[in-house]
């Protein structure tokens, strides 16, 4: 190790030393009542709070978003057959870490097999009932309804099934990621599928 890196490794993380050397700035409470040199903020804090680490937020901007259902957009990647709406997305509602929104299927209709990359996916029907196809040649299969959760790993190539013949398929949607990834693939499934059921691998 490097003298000069040993030595910044050497000192307490709280010295002043390391923190000149690093170019970090350690900013406590009082510095930010008192005004700390350099520290020109010209944000209008009359709705700010003082966190627990001291720093000030504006929580009336960056605080709890509700997003009216009618107020969706549908301008999202789309996969034929099914319509979805972004409800939260980093330029809706500043979310950092996860995409939501909202999936329609028509009764009776399906979409094209596709996955969303290295995303995680989460699908809580609202109404109606949902065929879930999965697999290389999309040969296994398990139904969903009302009050139930489906959770799609990364990479699982995969088609939702309106499995009614005269009623809309709801379904609210989540994803682990910003970005709306969405590959569409062109598989020619087997049939029959085989049909997978669920065990709780905890409580059994």
């Amino acid at each position: 190790m490097a003298p000069k890196l040993a030595s910044l490794c050497a000192a307490p993380l709280t010295s002043k030393k390391f923190a000149a050397s690093a170019g970090v700035r350690f900013i406590g409470s009082e510095d930010i009542k008192a005004g700390a040199p350099g520290m020109a903020d010209d944000r209008d804090t009359s709705n700010s709070q003082h966190s627990d680490t001291g720093a000030v937020s504006d929580w009336k901007a960056h605080g709890v978003k509700v997003i009216p259902g009618q107020s969706l957009d549908p301008n999202t990647a789309q996969t034929p057959g099914m319509s979805r709406a972004t409800a939260i997305n980093r330029a809706r509602a500043g979310a950092e870490k996860l995409w939501a929104g909202t999936v329609t299927i028509h009764a009776n209709a399906k979409t094209g097999a596709h996955h969303h990359g290295d995303l995680e996916s989460i699908i809580y029907v609202v109404r109606g009932r949902a065929r879930m196809r999965w697999g290389e040649r999309l040969e296994f299969t398990a139904e969903a309804g009302p009050g139930d959760f489906i959770y799609v790993p990364p990479y699982v190539p995969h088609q939702e099934i309106n499995a009614s013949r005269d009623e809309v398929l709801e379904c609210v949607l989540m994803r682990s990621g910003q970005e709306p990834i969405v590959v569409n693939l062109d598989i020619t499934p087997v049939e029959p599928p085989e049909q997978v059921l669920w065990k709780d691998p905890i409580h059994r």
